[in-house]
């Protein structure tokens, strides 16, 4: 996954921020959110990101991919991520 061009991240003391050069608008993702996009980022698909929650955070596997699934769909649907 590739964030488009014009896209910001910032890291903070909460999380990350993601902020659309071409809008102004901007994106709060909470320290597990920032997680999932750090690894998306970095290449690792969608299952692998689901088991790190599962090793990281006392939480199932069906709730960590409902997690990745919820960020990656609201990243589309934002268009903050290239087709």
């Amino acid at each position: 996954m590739r964030l488009r061009e014009d896209v910001s991240v910032v890291d903070t003391d909460y999380g990350k921020v993601l902020l659309d050069g071409g809008t102004g608008e901007y994106w709060e993702l909470n320290p597990t959110g920032g997680l999932v996009l750090t690894a998306l980022l970095d290449g690792a698909p969608a299952e692998d990101v689901t088991g790190l929650l599962c090793a990281e955070f006392d939480v199932d596997e069906d709730r960590a991919r409902a997690d990745v699934t919820a960020l990656l769909s609201s990243l589309r649907d934002a268009g903050l991520v290239r087709p």
